[in-house]
């Protein structure tokens, strides 16, 4: 049926219409005001348990709160229906780790789609504590089996290996993920992640817990988290959600305005767009957070003038030495003033002011990310792979840094040690290396032992996919070049 050109300009003025209603909808200011709305239950909730660390999911958590302890990565894919996975490249250990120091910790996540919780909270970090628990159950009985004198962890021992999930969950999806969790465990195990060191300091099973806006809770009667048999992981949505609707208006003495859930991960319509644009662009780009005018109810001017700018990262520009090797990765921020650094590589896109002995130990390469460009990493490993083999076959300690010190400066130390070092993380100038026996496990390997100590490390698909492709073609990259 051909449609009239009146009938389409109707449609038309109606698709403008709702395209502008929306756009008011997701304005600047009800983002920031629900980011500030949902700040305010974040602060509530983690001084019910001030002793406990609370930790930024990336990226929807961020924006809660000025307090955070650290960050973590969970990613809400690894826990969509039908489609549950474990991934070895996003390990969390330092997670499972602080939550064992101080007897559990506080997550802080949001969720755009009217739910209560993201996936990441609903099967995500349950699947991750669950294969935790699992490894580490099975590590103790391996570990202990010959010797009479340790204590025996037995099938029916009260280390909790079960699989905890919300009530909201199918139950058959439930058991659908069961099936996968001795194949996920055994992943765990093969990646070469450090079981023994988590099993030593996990004193408790690690358990997840849940709490949103909708959450009731007897303020007098908050249990403490020592007297819990478990260790938990409190996973708290920072979004408030009305029965599936997605925006619902709220109104004070001065106005009324949309509360947008999630608008901390709203990155088409606020400001964090153009920040993640100037991350790709290797810019700077420090994080922004709302900041209150008074110390009760906040008031936003429509210029939003009192937006405050954060130029410190979460980690304080720190640098992370891979264990014993001569290698670190950082923010190129944190070059600046490094110390027990001989050279540098500057992977940022644009350059930096150093000090350092000779102008032969720093070497810039400028490298964007693979959403803008697919083989900006790949074609420029070569020369990072050799200006590091220089250096290091010297006995030289080598900084590598990009803008952010969490992707594509984790792709090149990948490259490197995957190039450079064997399988105990020992310096061979490259003896060891064969692109014929590179499997994409062994790159996961050397990506946990790189996460063991760059714990802040989100390499992205598109990045660690051009590693891959490097290793796996040819070793001639390691040889000096021909003349001519």
């Amino acid at each position: 049926m051909e449609v009239s050109e009146e009938e389409w300009s109707k449609k038309l003025s109606i698709y403008k219409a709702a395209r502008s209603i929306k756009k008011r909808d997701n304005s600047l200011y009800n983002a920031l005001r629900s980011i500030y709305q949902d700040s305010v239950f974040i602060g509530e909730i983690s001084q019910l348990w001030p002793q406990l660390p609370l930790l930024a999911n990336l990226r929807c958590g961020l924006w809660y709160s000025s307090n955070f302890h650290s960050t973590c990565y969970f990613k809400s894919t690894d826990g969509h229906t039908n489609n549950c996975s474990f991934s070895t490249s996003r390990l969390n250990l330092h997670v499972a780790h602080l939550a064992a120091q101080k007897g559990g910790c506080m997550i802080v996540d949001s969720t755009r789609k009217g739910k209560r919780f993201p996936d990441s909270m609903s099967k995500t970090i349950p699947i991750w504590t669950c294969v935790l628990n699992r490894a580490i159950a099975q590590f103790i009985r391996d570990f202990h089996m010959d010797d009479t004198s340790a204590p025996q962890l037995s099938e029916d021992s009260d280390w909790d290996c079960s699989l905890h999930l919300p009530l909201w969950v199918p139950l058959t999806e439930k058991a659908s993920i069961e099936e996968h969790l001795e194949e996920w465990t055994e992943q765990l195990k093969a990646s070469g992640a450090d079981i023994a060191s988590l099993s030593a300091s996990l004193k408790k099973p690690l358990r997840p817990l849940w709490i949103s806006q909708k959450t009731v809770i007897w303020l007098n009667e908050v249990p403490h988290h020592d007297s819990w048999d478990f260790t938990p992981i409190i996973l708290v949505s920072a979004s408030s959600s009305s029965n599936g609707v997605s925006q619902h208006n709220k109104t004070n003495s001065e106005f009324s305005w949309n509360y947008i859930p999630g608008a901390g991960d709203d990155e088409e319509n606020i400001v964090e767009k153009g920040r993640v644009r100037r991350v790709y662009r290797g810019e700077s780009a420090p994080q922004i957070r709302v900041k209150s005018l008074s110390h009760e109810e906040p008031s936003l001017a429509s210029d939003v003038s009192n937006i405050e700018v954060d130029t410190k990262s979460s980690e304080d520009s720190e640098i992370s030495w891979l264990g014993s090797t001569n290698l670190a990765v950082g923010a190129s921020q944190s070059a600046t003033d490094a110390a027990d650094v001989d050279c540098i590589l500057n992977c940022d896109y644009e350059s930096i002011t150093v000090c350092l002995p000779s102008s032969e130990a720093y070497l810039h390469l400028p490298i964007v990310n693979s959403k803008f460009d697919r083989f900006s990493l790949l074609n420029n490993l070569p020369k990072a792979v050799s200006f590091a083999k220089f250096n290091l076959s010297q006995g030289k300690r080598l900084l590598v840094c990009c803008n952010d010190g969490e992707d594509i400066s984790i792709c090149v130390c990948l490259a490197i040690l995957m190039s450079l070092f064997d399988e105990k993380g020992t310096f061979d100038d490259g003896k060891s290396f064969n692109t014929t026996h590179v499997t994409k496990w062994d790159m996961r390997r050397r990506l946990v032992f790189v996460c063991k100590f760059a714990t802040n490390a989100r390499p992205c698909r598109g990045n660690l996919r051009q590693v891959f492709n490097f290793l796996i073609g040819g070793k001639c990259i390691l040889q000096p070049e021909e003349d001519g």
